[in-house]
């Protein structure tokens, strides 16, 4: 079910790969090739169904999935090395479009931002601040959770680390797992569809709208701010 618009919104949280860097299609070749260095053909749709998760999770998955059995300890270590070597080798990934112009918007109108991800991969993290002025404690990564998106956990840290309650926030999403996991949180959730799914699984997965550009999301956020 989703949640009306907050009346007082004091922090926005946003997902990075897919909300502010164009980085989801080097995710996806890369998961695909260190799947491939250990003979398991994993889907391209399977990259953007578990976007927002930690890679410990889109291992195990996978193999549970596709190889009938639980994952080794040297599968799950073996496969992620793999695909972190892989993503340094690809090309750097583009800032989204606007999303540094609504980071500014947000921020001159006094809101908390803090960065939500999953990724592990120092490529994207370290380039936060330079980028968009996110300093590392404004971010929770795969390093600092327990439980990965679609686990309410990574958003709940968000919101603590932002010094708000669920209904003083709103998320930024692109991926399923990544609505759910706000969603789980209590959060308004919305979502900019920047991969190949149908709009409808984000809704499905609880996104309270869905916008197809950034233009859309600063537009929205220019009657709430």
């Amino acid at each position: 079910m989703t949640k009306t618009i907050p009346q007082k919104i004091n922090a926005v949280l946003f997902d990075m790969d897919g909300v502010l860097y164009d980085s989801m299609k080097h995710h996806a070749a890369t998961w695909i090739e260190a799947f491939n260095a250990y003979n398991i053909n994993f889907p391209l749709e399977e990259a953007y169904l578990n976007e927002g998760s930690t890679g410990d999770f889109t291992i195990k998955k996978a193999i549970k999935q596709l190889c009938h059995r639980e994952a080794t300890p040297e599968e799950i270590e073996g496969i992620y090395e793999e695909k972190t070597r892989l993503m340094h080798l690809r090309p750097k990934a583009d800032k989204i479009p606007g999303m540094q112009a609504l980071m500014k918007k947000i921020r001159d109108a006094g809101r908390r931002i803090i960065v939500v991800t999953g990724s592990k991969q120092p490529i994207l993290l370290e380039r936060l601040q330079e980028d968009f002025g996110v300093h590392p404690d404004e971010v929770v990564s795969g390093y600092d959770v327990k439980h990965g998106k679609p686990h309410p956990e990574p958003y709940l840290m968000g919101l603590n680390k932002a010094g708000v309650s669920a209904d003083e926030a709103i998320v930024i999403e692109n991926a399923p797992l990544g609505v759910e996991s706000a969603v789980a949180a209590g959060i308004h959730t919305i979502a900019i569809n920047t991969g190949p799914l149908e709009k409808q699984v984000l809704f499905d997965a609880g996104a309270s709208e869905v916008f197809d550009k950034a233009k859309e999301v600063d537009e929205f956020f220019e009657k709430l701010l």
